[in-house]
């Protein structure tokens, strides 16, 4: 009998956070793994080590935070190999994804590639957006609002299109992006209807005005909700 890959959404920093079961297959896996840097932590192990207990197999997939190519074969494909090893030995492997696997997460790739062989499960976590929304006590859409998510790093212009068609939006992966969607938001008179918020539900999370961001500073872990019909919820 092989062992089965499960792939765990384990949310978006506050390891209370953590679905009851995320937290059973956690404490039960021999295998655990893990994305990582090319050197330092793992975010994801972070979230999860107040959970840990006992001796098991670790496998950090370490990768370069910024690859010409992603997703990157030779980190893949590698990582794939390894953990199909010990799930041909019979060993059930636990694979941490921050926020949702299947929502802009890591483990799609790893999904990818193993899913044909192996049995896999994936075991949904509380989601960026969610969060944000949660910490800044503003919901992410009402009654029949259009949401729609939006990577920062899309071109402007179809930045703009898709913005001017919908109700509310959730613009993620700010980073090094967040000086051009301000002056967006700005040219656009949405900068009212738009809250900041960085590194969610962790210690050093921070909600800030837009005008009062340093667009050198602003973090990968950083999102703006829009929602054109404002406190809609209250009518």
């Amino acid at each position: 009998m092989t062992g089965t890959l499960f792939g765990l959404g384990v949310g978006p920093g506050d390891p209370e956070l953590i679905t009851l079961k995320a937290h059973r297959i956690l404490q039960a896996a021999p295998v655990l793994a893990y994305p990582a840097p090319e050197t330092g932590d793992s975010l994801a192990r972070r979230i999860v080590a107040p959970h840990l207990n006992g001796n098991r197999i670790e496998v950090a997939i370490r990768m370069p935070l910024s690859a010409p190519q992603f997703p990157d074969e030779s980190v893949y494909g590698k990582a794939a190999k390894s953990l199909g090893t010990h799930l041909s030995a019979g060993k059930d492997v636990a694979v941490l994804c921050e926020g949702d696997p299947f929502f802009y997460g890591s483990f799609m790739y790893l999904f990818a590639r193993v899913a044909e062989q192996h049995t896999v499960e994936v075991v949904p976590g509380v989601s960026s957006p969610m969060a944000c929304a949660a910490a800044l006590g503003a919901p992410l859409a009402a009654q029949n609002d259009i949401l729609t998510v939006l990577p920062a790093p899309l071109e402007t212009e179809l930045l703009k299109e898709r913005l001017a068609t919908c109700d509310a939006a959730a613009i993620i992966k700010l980073g090094r992006h967040f000086s051009r969607i301000r002056s967006m938001l700005s040219d656009m008179k949405l900068m009212e209807h738009s809250r900041y918020i960085e590194r969610a539900t962790m210690e050093n999370e921070r909600i800030l005005q837009l005008d009062a961001v340093n667009p050198d500073a602003s973090p990968y872990f950083s999102m703006i909700l829009v929602h054109r019909r404002g406190k809609a919820w209250q009518r």
